[in-house]
């Protein structure tokens, strides 16, 4: 089975006086800015999605994905280079504003602004496990940035092998800090082992969180949720959410992997077995990418009544590290 967790993206602003067209938000905001949000505005007022956005966008000559354009009206990025310009100009005439209203807010710095918070560098999911491409999709679908403004401070998984060898479920304790303001939610990613029936997985939030959409691509067996955190975060803030996924639908499991997009931040992976079905070998293992072969494998010691095994990695890098097993 593979595992990839996936950053949320910042909190969205509330659309001006419900979006309403002519309402007097809307020209005030285009004002006195920022950009992000009077395009937001803009969008909101006249009711239009990002793929009709986009599909407008294409019709003019001009692409640009779904994901830059929620980017932009989230502030997770400003355009810059000249292609993005000219789609910024055009977003004028297809949402109906004065012409260099949006490109004028661009010009100047957003209020407020000062010295950005690092960003880690981050892995994409195609780096990191076979169905990244799924992953990509669904993430493109609901709109989300692939960054979602936070990264793990730690990460305690617990991981559950049913009496036929399946895996059950697993639930995560998880930290994280955010780095950049406005982030209210995490998205977490389960892939599931071959003959996964994603319909028939189960979301649970634990603690700290409440479950948002959710979406399921069958033949990758992937499922992308949405984790809404009770309060909103500021660039530097950390928060303690638990979440788990109840599988149980696919056929004897051999492995368990987390990809890791950032680096940093501790992991405890802890994988227990029932006694009706206990392996004959333990190891853990990394892996530069879904495809690789592993390395640095060493043998691990199960303990306790549940013949568990463990790993902790203090600070994780990027990449892929799991726990294998043989039945026989």
């Amino acid at each position: 089975m593979r595992s990839s967790a996936d950053s949320a993206p910042p909190a969205l602003p509330p659309p001006p006086d419900g979006g309403r067209p002519g309402a007097p938000e809307l020209p005030e905001v285009l004002r006195a800015g920022p950009f992000h949000l009077a395009l937001r505005a803009a969008l909101t007022a006249r009711g239009l999605p990002l793929h009709r956005v986009q599909n407008r966008l294409a019709a003019r000559g001009i692409k640009l994905g779904v994901t830059s354009l929620s980017y932009w009206q989230q502030g997770a990025r400003r355009p810059r280079r000249t292609e993005s310009l000219k789609a910024v100009r055009a977003l004028e005439q297809i949402l109906d504003l004065p012409e260099g209203s949006l490109l004028r807010l661009l010009a100047a710095p957003e209020p407020g602004a000062g010295p950005e918070t690092p960003r880690p560098h981050a892995r994409s999911y195609r780096a990191l496990v076979s169905v990244g491409s799924a992953v990509e999709g669904l993430l493109a679908a609901m709109e989300l940035p692939a960054d979602g403004g936070v990264h793990t401070v730690g990460h305690h998984e617990r991981v559950r092998i049913g009496p036929a060898g399946e895996l059950l479920g697993r639930e995560s304790q998880h930290v994280v800090r955010a780095h950049r303001d406005g982030v209210d939610r995490y998205v977490a990613v389960h892939h599931g082992d071959p003959g996964c029936d994603p319909a028939r997985v189960r979301v649970r939030a634990d603690e700290n969180c409440r479950t948002g959409r959710i979406r399921r691509h069958p033949e990758a067996g992937v499922v992308v949720a949405e984790l809404l955190f009770d309060a909103r975060l500021r660039a530097g803030d950390t928060y303690v959410f638990g979440y788990g996924f109840e599988d149980g639908t696919a056929g004897r499991s051999t492995e368990y992997v987390r990809g890791f997009r950032y680096t940093g931040g501790q992991y405890v992976l802890q994988v227990r077995f029932d006694e009706a079905a206990l392996p004959v070998r333990w190891r853990r293992f990394t892996r530069s990418g879904p495809q690789a072969p592993r390395g640095q494998v060493s043998d691990l010691s199960p303990s306790g009544p549940h013949r568990s095994v463990h790993l902790v990695e203090q600070a994780v890098r990027r990449g892929i590290l799991g726990i294998g097993w043989d039945w026989e």
